[in-house]
């Protein structure tokens, strides 16, 4: 996309283009922000993607970015670029409502780590982004900000939690956001959307944030973090392309031992000498792929092949279904001492979501787990860990499916407790890469009955770069899906 072009207009360009824009002033940070503002009023009120908008705040930010440009000062890689962040995580002066009434009275004293380090980087903030409440659900609505529709189809879900990130890339709102994910929330709201979601593996992102307390009859308490949160979940960016997620990832890779499964420094990891080979896992044997799932891996599988790599068929992995299955014990059993704050100040529908969540974890895992049955998981978690590291190295990555269906109807995790169960087996590629840790992407593919069709990419720990390389070969493979509207 040419960012001089007089067709062009600012809130359509890539974040590095933007970036470039401002960096040679050929585009000022203001023209920018005040272009994606625009775009905001426009397609914002049927969307709902954003919430809690400040614009004259984002508008003293790019002016502030201006000045910084005409006085000479070092710029940072995204140096006037807008940014989403999302409502459940910390940034100054604005409140982490989760989607909770109850939640969004106090504003952040100060940011997250991932958000200080978009902010270091120079990054201008525009809007926070939707989610269900307590970003418990693969769909974005709730009580407090309203439902989050699909830019490319409004009764299907523009995906969950980061969904309102998703839904703003796509209809052009902000050309980067930051999410987080502990079962697919960055990478299924990208896949839905039509844009590149990436998983970090945890501990390259900085995971901290400021305590929570929360008023209880007891009296004022800290809200614990869960060990899954601290050892699955992950920030990481979405983005229209795939150079953008690169910057981004490469923004918020920042050592922060606060966090404390983080890393200090990463080590530095030259391109291998060859392409890897890529394994392509259709199915773990419980749930059959829709045919339009079929047709992106099939497409994605073309792509690659063209670009140079070497492409193998798996029949499954056992692993990733263990851990996929793992996935229901170790999170829910972990999220359990939480439900009383869900049931007392959470929306219908995570309650309802939740209920029949924990009941399809029940029919696998029993009513009430034991704990040895819990502490076993964990030790089979990092028997899988190294299992799918020594298969992986440097030299392969894996091809999944996103879900074994096209992007759900909105509330089908309310329809029935057989629908919800129904959800949980089709994310099956969703829910086994957070138990294993490793950093995944996913990527338009095609274009399957007016949906955006996408595919997630896995590679070892720390392997960031050869995962987003093979996502690169096919999105240049692939026509470009959005703007959406």
């Amino acid at each position: 996309m040419d960012n001089h072009s007089l067709s062009t207009r600012p809130w359509q360009l890539t974040a590095v283009e933007a970036a470039a824009a401002i960096r040679d002033r050929s585009l000022s940070a203001t023209e920018l922000v005040r272009s994606c503002l625009d775009r905001v009023e426009a397609v914002n009120p049927t969307v709902n993607a954003l919430a809690d908008l400040r614009p004259e705040e984002s508008l003293a930010a790019a002016r502030e970015a201006d000045r910084r440009t005409a006085a000479g000062e070092d710029l940072g890689p995204l140096h006037g670029v807008p940014v989403s962040t999302k409502i459940n995580t910390d940034q100054r002066g604005f409140a982490s409502s989760h989607g909770v009434a109850a939640l969004a009275g106090t504003p952040a004293a100060e940011d997250a780590a991932c958000v200080a380090a978009l902010r270091g980087a120079g990054a201008v903030f525009l809007g926070r982004s939707n989610a269900p409440a307590f970003s418990y659900r693969w769909f974005s609505t709730n009580d407090l900000h309203g439902r989050t529709l699909n830019p490319w189809a409004p009764d299907r879900t523009p995906g969950g939690s980061s969904g309102g990130a998703a839904a703003g890339l796509a209809a052009g709102m902000t050309p980067l956001a930051q999410g987080n994910d502990i079962g697919g929330s960055i990478r299924y709201p990208a896949a839905c959307c039509g844009v590149v979601g990436i998983r970090p593996t945890v501990g390259r992102v900085s995971n901290w944030a400021a305590p929570v307390f929360v008023d209880t009859p007891a009296g004022r308490q800290q809200l614990v973090m869960p060990l899954t949160v601290q050892s699955c979940a992950v920030e990481g960016p979405l983005a229209r392309t795939v150079a953008d997620a690169r910057l981004a990832l490469r923004v918020m890779t920042t050592p922060d031992l606060r966090d404390p499964v983080g890393v200090p420094a990463l080590p530095e990891r030259p391109a291998p000498g060859t392409l890897p080979a890529v394994a392509v896992v259709r199915s773990i044997g419980t749930v059959p792929n829709h045919p339009a799932v079929e047709r992106a891996i099939d497409a994605a599988v073309g792509k690659l092949t063209e670009a140079g790599y070497r492409v193998e068929e798996l029949d499954g992995l056992p692993l990733l279904a263990e851990a996929a299955r793992l996935w229901s014990l170790l999170i829910y059993e972990d999220f359990r001492p939480t439900m009383p704050l869900v049931d007392r100040v959470g929306d219908p529908g995570v309650r309802t979501s939740l209920a029949y969540s924990f009941a399809a974890a029940a029919a696998e895992w029993g009513e009430a787990p034991a704990l040895g049955t819990y502490i076993h998981g964990w030790s089979r978690r990092a028997a899988l860990i190294t299992e799918l590291q020594q298969l992986l190295g440097r030299e392969r990555l894996l091809l999944t499916p996103v879900s074994a269906e096209p992007p759900f109807e909105q509330d089908a995790d309310l329809a029935s407790p057989e629908r919800a169960a129904a959800l949980v087996a089709a994310q099956w590629p969703m829910a086994a890469v957070p138990i294993l840790g490793f950093p995944a992407a996913t990527v338009p593919a095609a274009l399957v009955d007016g949906l955006p069709m996408s595919v997630q990419l896995i590679g070892g720990r720390f392997e960031e770069e050869l995962v987003l390389d093979a996502a690169q070969a096919v999105e240049d493979r692939t026509p470009r899906l959005t703007p959406a509207l």
